[in-house]
């Protein structure tokens, strides 16, 4: 889980986990939830102020990110300045000659991976003289299918290191309230262990 350093309007600093931004408006003070939507936490509805605004859109945060999939990279739809109607992430078809006088044909397929490099793969169509519509249309439902499956591997799998970067950052905000709650007692039991 990302965080950075936010520094408020009151010059209180606060420790942000990614998906939370900090508004400061002339008459808007609060934490903005940006993750499956949004939503609005104002430090005036909320005790402590921004801290407290803060502790509940993590509170939300952490539930959101064990629900729902984790945003990822990955374009939707095609990019209108494509030059083929082609889906994302396939291109062609790629002419080849194999060799002297022989050519076929094949369309590219973008793999992408997570946590990797993206993986090119070809889906063969026909060579020149068994080239037919049927043919083209069943390698492309192939190529959509093999991003398909890629798609929703890279999915799942951001998903997976989305939640288990929230449960560290959850245990370890756990920690830190114990140590606070924790400190107080034992400090008030030394001192009336010398009285």
């Amino acid at each position: 889980m990302k965080f950075r350093e936010v520094l408020i309007y009151n010059g209180e600093q606060f420790k942000v986990p990614q998906g939370i931004q900090r508004i400061d408006a002339r008459s808007t003070h609060g934490w903005q939830l940006r993750y499956g939507g949004t939503k609005f936490y104002s430090d005036s509805k909320f005790e402590g102020g921004a801290g407290g605004a803060l502790k509940a859109a993590n509170t939300e945060l952490g539930k959101r990110i064990a629900k729902l999939p984790a945003p990822t990279r990955l374009k939707p739809e095609r990019n209108a300045n494509k030059g083929s109607e082609l889906p994302v992430g396939i291109s062609g078809p790629i002419v080849r000659e194999r060799r002297p006088g022989v050519r076929d044909c094949s369309f590219s397929v973008l793999l992408p991976r997570f946590g990797e490099s993206p993986r090119r793969s070809s889906v063969y169509i026909a060579s020149e003289s068994t080239y037919t519509i049927e043919r083209y249309q069943a390698a492309l439902e192939k190529a959509v299918e093999m991003r398909r499956v890629a798609e929703e591997a890279y999915q799942k799998a951001a998903t997976k290191a989305k939640r288990q970067e929230s449960k560290v950052w959850q245990a370890e905000a756990g920690e830190l309230a114990i140590k606070k709650r924790s400190a107080k007692p034992a400090a008030r039991k030394s001192t009336a262990a010398r009285a």
